[in-house]
């Protein structure tokens, strides 16, 4: 009879302690998310998550505008901004395209040239 109480009451506890432990985490990454946003400035490099990098030109409280390419500005909500790009350093820069040819993909060479 005993084992039959643990039983029941571990198939009560079982589901409450999942559903404590995913609102743990949900607010744990939204704690992360604001704190992310929270810590972006003016100047930053940032991928966003549809894979856009820019640099960050100005930020308000709910967008922040781009610069995508030279005179290339967007604007994109706060919250579609994924990460802050990595700063090459030394030897792990990545190195330019050799040609300039229209058509060309970098760092392939193409019929031999």
């Amino acid at each position: 009879m005993n084992n039959n109480g643990t039983f029941s009451l571990l198939i009560f506890a079982l589901p409450l302690l999942l559903l404590g432990w995913l609102f743990f985490t949900q607010n744990k990454r939204m704690k992360q998310a604001r704190d992310f946003s929270s810590s972006l400035n003016v100047g930053d490099r940032i991928v966003t998550t549809s894979g856009i990098f820019g640099t960050v030109k100005h930020l308000d409280e709910t967008s922040a505008w781009l610069e995508v390419a030279e005179g290339t500005t967007i604007r994109i909500d706060r919250r579609a901004i994924a990460m802050k790009q990595a700063e090459p350093t030394g030897t792990d820069a990545v190195q330019g395209p050799d040609s300039d040819e229209p058509g060309s993909t970098p760092g392939i060479q193409q019929n031999g040239q």
